[in-house]
C-alpha cells in the first residue's frame, strides 16, 4: 500500500509540475500515466471520471487527483493525489509572486508569457479532440459547444442559462427517443 500511495503522490507530483493551462491540458497527461503507463483504469473508466471530475464544483485537476486516489487506495489515495497535484502549482505560484512585481516589466517576461498562450491552447485542444473521438461524437454534436461559446463571448449570453437550457433539450430528446421506441 505505501508503494502505491508514493507511486500516486509521484505520478500527480509530476503531472501538477508539468501542466501549463489548468486542468484541460493536464488530461492527456493523467491519461498518459494512468490509462496507458499503470493501467490504473480503463479509457472508458477515464472518460466517465472526467465527466465526473468537470460537473463538480472545485478545481477539475483536483477533483481528478480525488477520483483516481480514492478509486486506487482510499482516502489516503486522495490525500497523496491531491498533494501531489497542487504543490508543485503552490510553490511555483508562491516563487513567481515574490519574484513577478521585480520582473514583470521586462519585455522579455512578457515574452515568455506570451509564448506560453499557443502552447496552452494546444495542450487543451488535443485531449478534447481525443475525447469527442472516444465518445463518438460528430461534427453536428460538435456544433452546440462550439454555439455555446459563441453565443457567450459575442452576444454575452449567460453561461448558466446556456447549461438549464442545454439539459432542457437534452431532457426533451432523451423523452422523444423513449417516445418513439414505445
Amino acid at each position: 500500500m505505501l508503494k502505491l500511495l508514493f507511486q500516486l503522490f509521484y505520478t500527480f507530483l509530476k503531472i501538477g509540475a508539468f501542466t501549463l493551462g489548468g486542468g484541460y491540458a493536464m488530461i492527456p497527461l493523467v491519461q498518459a500515466e494512468v490509462v496507458d503507463r499503470r493501467g490504473w483504469i480503463g479509457e472508458e473508466e477515464f472518460l466517465n471520471m472526467l465527466a465526473l471530475a468537470q460537473s463538480a464544483p472545485g478545481i477539475m485537476a483536483v477533483n481528478t487527483a480525488i477520483f483516481i486516489g480514492y478509486k486506487l487506495a482510499g482516502w489516503r489515495g486522495v490525500v497523496v493525489s491531491v498533494l501531489g497535484s497542487i504543490l508543485p502549482s503552490f510553490l511555483i505560484i508562491l516563487l513567481i509572486a515574490t519574484c513577478f512585481t521585480r520582473f514583470k516589466e521586462y519585455p522579455q517576461v512578457e515574452a515568455v508569457f506570451k509564448g506560453i498562450r499557443p502552447a496552452v491552447v494546444a495542450l487543451i485542444a488535443a485531449p478534447l479532440i481525443k475525447m469527442a473521438r472516444s465518445a463518438k461524437i460528430g461534427w453536428l454534436t460538435a456544433l452546440i459547444p462550439i454555439a455555446a461559446a459563441l453565443l457567450i463571448w459575442l452576444c454575452g449570453v449567460s453561461p448558466i442559462l446556456i447549461i438549464v437550457v442545454t439539459i432542457v433539450c437534452a431532457l426533451l430528446v432523451a423523452y422523444m427517443r423513449e417516445r418513439r421506441q414505445k
